[in-house]
């Protein structure tokens, strides 16, 4: 990250940052405004009360360049970088009002992406050395989807769909709908354009050898124990080798090895971003 935070945030972030800001200031910090003198300045520091990998401190600039463009913020780590429990990640400095009235969302932002990065770390460890790529979900929070979604990066994991939009993934409220894996297949490679990629979740094995016959692209192995997975990935290896083979479902810190050991292309984890605890980081204030 530049640390001279110079440039403007980018919009997207901009207006997460306005949002937020609405909702906890609403018509003005009522503590501050009656304790802090107007033209009092103070410096501010971000930091690490535990182990984490950072993410989130493009947003939290963005929070404060929303309540106050004087405001100086400066950056000492950058996205994906793991820092120890002691380090200062970051500073701002100018009217301690403005920093104040700021301080809660900006920490919330930092707080809960590094807690999604540090999480998709801890994952992405635990299957190194096999050829498994960790994944997210769209189980994100409404309005952070890509904050969420990079900080899934930083920790090392790959991002899935970004939205509805972005490929096909038949689930099984589509197969009940369309009667099956061969027509629901069908259905998506007859209707959509040739370079966006059909994926179908299947439950069974007998699934599975229809999904190779409709031609999908990728299959989703849905709630299978590792044996199971196994199985499948060695039919998928034999009988449709340039198939993409993603698991879901069962999968956490505790099992995730021996799935990963199944040889699976994907792991998709949802609880990397609906189950990720909040980062531990402090901002601590001084006069300047």
């Amino acid at each position: 990250m530049d640390r001279t935070q110079t440039k403007k945030p980018p919009e997207p972030m901009l207006e997460v940052a306005r949002l937020a800001l609405r909702e906890d200031i609403g018509r003005g910090d009522a503590t501050s405004l009656s304790t802090v003198p107007e033209d009092t300045t103070a410096r501010g520091r971000f930091l690490a009360k535990e182990s984490l990998v950072v993410s989130g401190l493009e947003a939290a600039r963005a929070v404060f360049f929303s309540a106050d463009e004087e405001l100086r913020f400066e950056a000492f780590a950058g996205e994906g970088e793991r820092v120890g429990a002691g380090t200062v990640v970051a500073s701002v400095e100018g009217s301690a009002r403005s920093i104040l009235a700021a301080e809660r969302v900006a920490l919330n932002l930092l707080m809960r992406l590094s807690g999604v990065a540090t999480l998709t770390g801890k994952y992405v460890e635990a299957v190194s050395g096999t050829d498994a790529r960790i994944t997210d979900t769209r189980k994100t929070t409404p309005g952070l989807r890509e904050l969420e979604k990079a900080a899934v990066r930083a920790g090392g994991g790959v991002n899935h769909r970004s939205g509805l939009d972005d490929g096909v993934l038949i689930k099984d409220n589509h197969l009940a709908i369309a009667r099956g894996v061969s027509e629901a297949v069908r259905r998506a490679k007859e209707s959509s354009p040739h370079l966006l990629k059909v994926e179908v979740e299947v439950e069974s094995m007998d699934e599975l050898e229809e999904a190779f016959r409709a031609k999908a692209d990728a299959v989703l192995l849905d709630n299978m124990s590792p044996e199971e997975v196994g199985e499948c990935v060695e039919r998928a290896r034999r009988e449709a080798p340039d198939v993409i083979v993603e698991i879901s479902g069962g999968v956490n810190l505790e099992t995730i090895r021996a799935y990963a050991e199944s040889d699976p292309d994907l792991i998709s984890v949802g609880a990397l971003t609906h189950s990720a605890p909040a980062a531990d980081i402090s901002l601590e204030m001084e006069l300047c």
